[in-house]
């Protein structure tokens, strides 16, 4: 397998299956295991050679998110052990484990850097508004100027302003829809509410090459 000494090859299966957590199902056939666990068993088959460089689609697709957390933490443990790993993912939790974030837009290339300075990065003050009507608070927010970017998480609006000031506005202009604001908020950016920003950005100056 691989090319590996028979003796060598007996001892690094042994390791693997205890990485992955496998110990017990060495006679289980893999159709039968669990996505979690059939993940765990590619992980472990795609580095037996002990490659320098692993190469993973979206390891963690259709995986629940405890067992998520802790692919990634196996993950970040061969990238201790001196191993490059590139993967995609959809989850932004998941790329907060990566060194250098590269994010795609319409196939293209948006962003290059890690992620502390990909939020450093992102332009203008970002509140977190917790309110009576997010979803229509979300569409009267994005009708205001004053607004560069919304977004919704969960029952929670994101929105992104060019000053912190302009709380107040916000505000007012909820309360004139009849929208209550529990709560309102600065927080740090996401590499969620950085990638928003991004492609919004992108949006805007294409809607405005257009108009020119």
């Amino acid at each position: 397998l691989y090319g590996m000494p028979q003796d060598k090859l007996k001892g690094r299966l042994t390791a693997l299956i205890e990485m992955a957590g496998l110990r017990g199902h060495e006679k289980q056939r893999a159709g039968s295991l669990s996505g979690a666990w059939r993940q765990r068993l590619a992980l472990a088959c795609a580095i037996v050679h002990e490659p320098p460089m692993l190469f993973l689609d979206e390891p963690t697709a259709g995986v629940d998110p405890l067992s998520r957390r802790e692919f990634w933490e196996m993950i970040y443990n061969l990238a201790g052990q001196g191993v490059s790993v590139l993967a995609t993912t959809h989850y932004m939790d998941e790329a907060e484990f990566c060194n250098i974030i590269g994010m795609m837009h319409n196939a293209r290339l948006i962003a290059l850097n890690d992620p502390d300075s990909l939020k450093a990065e992102m332009k203008g003050v970002l509140f977190e508004i917790e309110c009576s009507d997010p979803g229509r608070a979300d569409e009267v927010l994005r009708a205001l100027p004053l607004i560069s970017e919304a977004a919704l998480h969960g029952v929670l609006l994101h929105v992104t302003v060019s000053e912190g000031r302009q709380q107040k506005e916000i505000v007012k202009a909820l309360a004139a829809q009849g929208i209550r604001v529990e709560r309102i908020e600065p927080v740090l950016p996401s590499l969620e509410d950085v990638f928003v920003s991004l492609v919004e950005s992108e949006h805007h100056a294409r809607l405005r090459a257009e108009i020119e």
